[in-house]
């Protein structure tokens, strides 16, 4: 089935997308001092269903070069608009927060900047930096854009030596145009293989949502591709509507089929999977990295 593109569709939540979101006063206490601090999150931007979870347990993704994105993809709720100046203290500030908030295992990701020469890779390269100053035990995910495919600027991060280097790519390629309408697949894919080439060590990360559209089969061939470029890790979940604005969900994939899916992956060959509804490219990223 094709999407509309009126993004009136709306198919209701069936019940194994019912959780109860926790809160309580870590996930306050959590939510005040990434306030105080300035700082962004995905969790936060992209309305994420794991945020209450997370935010109680003190981890977070955090969220850098600002909260205005320059593309406009169908299925994020992260804002599209002008970037904004950037703030060369964010890299301290992340720094701080990681090593107050004592976290063992940090995802930093980013807007997508294509109004900056290097995408922004200067600014993940000295979040990095801080972090290990700070914490050098912690490790580190970063989660990039795809820097249109620069290689320089895939470079300066990994020079800074993250844990795991995640890109993902979304869809399967046919809907593209829908979903990433200023992204390219063959690039995303590139873009894990250069980093791969850089440091043939780094653990590599990608991840598909699932619910716009794709067959089975598209599936399978977008397994194959990640792994033709040695990727890693995958993680598969389901694409929710964040608003009505947004591409509508034209289905939602049961946990049987996840599981099933999960179970194909692993014996194509990758190194660790996470799929599942809920299933996010953060969601438990400490323990996916801990299993490889």
């Amino acid at each position: 089935m094709q999407p509309d593109n009126n993004h009136k569709h709306t198919t209701p939540k069936p019940p194994w997308l019912k959780r109860r979101l926790p809160s309580g006063p870590v996930y306050e206490q959590v939510r005040a001092f990434l306030k105080k601090g300035h700082l962004h999150t995905v969790c936060q931007e992209a309305r994420c269903p794991n945020m209450w979870e997370c935010f109680s347990q003190k981890t977070a993704t955090f969220l850098i070069l600002g909260d205005r994105c320059t593309r406009n993809c169908g299925f994020c709720a992260v804002v599209h608009g002008p970037a904004t100046p950037l703030d060369f203290e964010e890299p301290s500030r992340v720094a701080e927060a990681v090593e107050k908030m004592a976290l063992q295992y940090v995802v930093i990701t980013s807007v997508t900047r294509d109004d900056l020469s290097d995408g922004g890779a200067g600014l993940f390269a000295e979040t990095i930096k801080h972090i290990r100053e700070r914490m050098p035990g912690t490790f580190i995910e970063v989660l990039t854009p795809d820097f249109l495919g620069d290689i320089n600027a895939i470079k300066k991060v990994i020079h800074e030596r993250p844990d795991v280097f995640n890109h993902n790519v979304e869809t399967v390629p046919r809907l593209y145009s829908l979903v990433r309408p200023q992204a390219d697949y063959q690039r995303s894919l590139k873009v894990l293989e250069i980093a791969k080439n850089i440091d043939p060590d780094i653990i590599t990360k990608s991840g598909i949502m699932l619910g716009f559209g794709e067959t089975e089969q598209e599936v399978i061939e977008t397994f194959q591709d990640l792994l033709n470029v040695r990727c890693n890790i995958l993680t598969i979940g389901q694409y929710l509507q964040p608003t009505k604005q947004h591409l509508p969900v034209m289905r939602f994939v049961p946990p049987e089929e996840f599981q099933k899916l999960r179970d194909e992956a692993i014996r194509m060959g990758f190194d660790e999977v996470a799929a599942g509804p809920f299933v996010r490219s953060s969601y438990h990223a400490k323990e996916l990295f801990g299993a490889i």
